[in-house]
């Protein structure tokens, strides 16, 4: 089986399915395997035509059963230094490397090599496939598959996402909220500061605020296992003017927070309203009546809780054999199917170390590892 599983995740990998770039013809090859093993497929389109997520189910048509979930998107290898073809799997010292290997077509890649014998084992309940468009950029084809589930009356009740975890039970995750604030000011010249807006000067008021905010946040953390136990914000870039002597008209600022509870996230987004509103704004609109503060939702990834009870958790610890789960900081898709009212746990072959980096890669060990879950899987749904 692993043999098949390599072949699959090479096929897999020559898919340059960044997330700026269309993944249909990936998805034409999922939905093809998966229909000659008998699976009833859909496939969604977003409003482009250009990406698609794909639902695929063996057995009956009932409520129930379990979701095997991943994405099929990945990211960019530009300005990367990379010892091979990124999209032409390599395989060195009993690892593959290539994008996505580890992050996270490796998953796919075992799903659908068990798929056949999944196919002859399927009883009384469903077994569902999940593979969605976007996840690197705000799990935007998750949230739309999750719409599709609910208007179509599809109830799966476990989901497991299998993300890059090196084979760990992972419950909960922090949610993953990525902004871009735009700021319009007045250019001018340097030597009259007063006469214009200057873009950045408000840029860095911004995110001095936002610092602020983040300082604050540590002291009102629940009691949680997170590491950090707080909601973080980061800020990743601040762009704007040209040279010193010219008053900056526009500037741009991309940051994310990583809210360990939604009252979080909503405390910081309502603060930074009050403060542009009544700070900043102000005094920018004193001088220029069309200057503007932005800032538009690059994606709001939820969180995933722990719960109490977790049929996922439980099913997954019987196939694993392990005892505990974790935690992590970074996002996924879990808790959108967690939304629509599954348990769900996030297991999947790789270590997220490995992810978006250059020389991408996932051990075979680690694959077997989750071909030997899977295996044990086709085995219950055949009891």
């Amino acid at each position: 089986m692993i043999e098949d599983t390599k072949q699959i995740l090479s096929d897999l990998i020559a898919f340059p399915t960044v997330s700026s770039d269309s993944n249909l013809a990936m998805i034409d090859y999922l939905s093809n395997r998966l229909e000659d093993c008998g699976a009833s497929v859909d496939v969604f389109h977003d409003e482009s035509g250009k990406k698609a997520n794909m639902f695929a189910t063996l057995g009956p048509n009932t409520d129930g059963g379990i979701v095997l979930s991943g994405h099929s998107d990945v990211v960019p290898v530009t300005d990367q230094d990379w010892d091979s073809d990124p999209f032409e799997m390599v395989e060195r010292e009993g690892k593959l490397f290539g994008r996505g290997t580890c992050d996270m077509k490796g998953f796919i890649a075992t799903t659908l090599a068990m798929a056949p014998g999944f196919a002859k084992q399927v009883r009384d309940k469903p077994l569902h496939f999940a593979f969605t468009y976007d996840e690197e950029t705000g799990c935007i084809g998750a949230g739309h598959l999750a719409k599709e589930l609910e208007a179509r009356a599809i109830k799966p009740s476990v989901a497991i996402i299998g993300e890059p975890t090196s084979m760990r039970i992972i419950e909960g995750h922090k949610g993953c909220y990525e902004y871009r604030t735009r700021i319009q000011g007045l250019e001018g010249h340097g030597s009259s500061p007063d006469a214009g807006v200057n873009a950045v000067e408000y840029a860095v008021r911004y995110v001095t605020r936002l610092l602020e905010l983040r300082e604050e946040l540590k002291s009102m953390a629940p009691k949680n296992r997170f590491d950090p136990p707080w909601t973080t914000i980061n800020v990743g870039a601040l762009n704007g003017g040209r040279v010193p002597n010219v008053i900056a008209a526009k500037a741009q600022i991309d940051w994310e927070m990583r809210p360990v509870q939604t009252s979080d996230a909503d405390f910081v987004k309502s603060s930074m309203k009050r403060y542009c509103e009544d700070v900043l704004l102000p005094k920018m609109l004193e001088i220029y009546p069309d200057a503007s503060i932005q800032t538009d939702i690059i994606g709001e990834v939820m969180d995933l809780m722990p719960t109490d009870e977790n049929e996922a958790l439980r099913i997954v610890s019987e196939l694993t054999g392990a005892n505990t789960a974790d935690v992590v900081p970074f996002g996924t898709e879990a808790g959108i199917f967690q939304s629509i009212g599954m348990d769900v746990v996030v297991c999947g072959p790789g270590s997220i170390d490995q992810a978006h980096k250059a020389n991408e890669f996932v051990e075979i060990d680690q694959l077997s590892q989750c071909l030997k879950m899977l295996d044990k899987l086709g085995q219950k749904l055949s009891s």
